[in-house]
């Protein structure tokens, strides 16, 4: 009975020690008002990302769901109004697998709405499933079109600068390697989609990294974020159907909930004061070292090359114009540069942050290939 009681305590310790170390998330604090102020983020209709929009929504935030399936996309929209009580959570249709799609959306978003202060790229994949494409699949959804919605985006965030870029990766990235000979091949079998998730969740750690030097001085930061081990549909969806009832308790145990996961995207949209960190990967809301492989200048370099071209940037789209295309409404643009005393409605124009803090007072960051040891936090 001893022996019994022994290893009940032990093990009852071992899973607190897991559980604080791992599963639990530290909470995002950050900028508490968001009122006029524009979010996208992609894959929100579920996990991770639907819990990172409600927490924008409820801080005030115009929040933009980027999803797929237009039923569970509105659906999730209605939930968020719901639970939010913000009535600024709107749908807009976007399929990461097409670049065609990707196209469409950035045109549909800069023709109606006037403003992108936050963007967040919280959507992937992890398999391919039965979907056989004549590309990598997992590469284009988890890198190769949020590089391209960033790059089509870029206009409106210069314009509602300070604005952040969030790039959700992995700890999966330390094993990736990237092969820029094979980059774009099919992926066929579940070994090479292990190793083709890896190798874009590296990308995403890469493209982090060079976006933060591209953009140096226009007033926009980005950063690549771990949200940890999380118990999502991305966890689950590949696996067996038998196997999932076995597995579901032991994920509730010892992987976050999706609250959790989303903390860390938060706190690199939300938190003042990182901007001198820009381009860097953050885990547990705090900047975290990545394996040589991750910050390999030269290699991010050559990715942002590489993705140019399988995005289908040409020549003309290299650099994006200057121009901001503005929405159709002529009265919008006005009523950005004055504050609004009423409170924003979904069918009023955006007033601009009012009582927000500057994300821009620190004017110089950090050069990105500086890798010094993170402060304790």
């Amino acid at each position: 009975m001893e022996a019994l009681l022994l290893g009940v305590g032990l093990l009852l310790g071992a899973y607190v020690l897991v559980y604080y170390n791992l599963v639990k998330a530290p909470p995002c604090g950050g900028i508490a008002s968001l009122r006029g102020r524009t979010a996208v983020v992609t894959g929100a209709n579920s996990g991770i990302g639907k819990m990172t929009a409600l927490e924008l929504a409820r801080r005030g935030a115009r929040v933009v769901l980027a999803c797929r399936s237009r039923e569970r996309g509105e659906a999730a929209a209605f939930d968020l109004r719901q639970e939010s009580g913000n009535n600024e959570v709107i749908f807009m249709a976007l399929d990461l697998a097409s670049l065609a799609s990707v196209r469409a959306f950035a045109t549909a978003f800069l023709s109606s709405e006037p403003r992108l202060d936050i963007l967040i790229h919280n959507a992937g994949i992890s398999s391919c499933g039965r979907s056989r494409e004549p590309f990598n699949l997992l590469l284009r959804v988890n890198h190769i079109s949020p590089f391209l919605l960033t790059h089509l985006l870029l206009p409106r965030l210069k314009s509602c600068a300070p604005s952040r870029v969030v790039v959700v990766s992995s700890a999966a990235h330390r094993r990736g390697r990237l092969d820029f000979t094979r980059l774009d091949r099919p992926v066929v079998g579940w070994r090479q989609e292990l190793r083709a998730y890896a190798d874009s969740k590296l990308a995403n750690v890469l493209y982090a990294r060079e976006l933060a030097t591209q953009l140096e001085g226009t007033g926009i930061t980005c950063y690549a974020a771990h949200p940890g081990p999380v118990n999502s549909e991305l966890f689950l969806r590949h696996i067996p159907g038998w196997l999932r009832p076995l597995l579901r308790p032991l994920a509730w145990l010892v992987l976050r909930a999706p609250r959790g996961g989303a903390q860390t995207p938060l706190y690199c949209a939300l938190q003042e004061g990182i901007e001198p960190l820009s381009g860097r990967y953050f885990a547990n809301c705090h900047v975290e070292e990545v394996p040589p492989a991750a910050r390999d200048d030269r290699a991010a370099h050559r990715l942002w090359e590489a993705s140019k071209r399988l995005a289908g940037l040409g020549h003309g789209e290299d650099t994006e114009s200057d121009e901001d295309p503005q929405p159709e409404d002529p009265g919008t643009p006005s009523s950005l540069k004055n504050p609004h005393p009423k409170e924003p409605m979904a069918s009023e124009p955006y007033p601009s942050p009012r009582g927000s803090p500057d994300l821009s007072k620190v004017t110089r960051r950090i050069p990105v290939k500086a890798e010094p040891k993170p402060q304790a936090s």
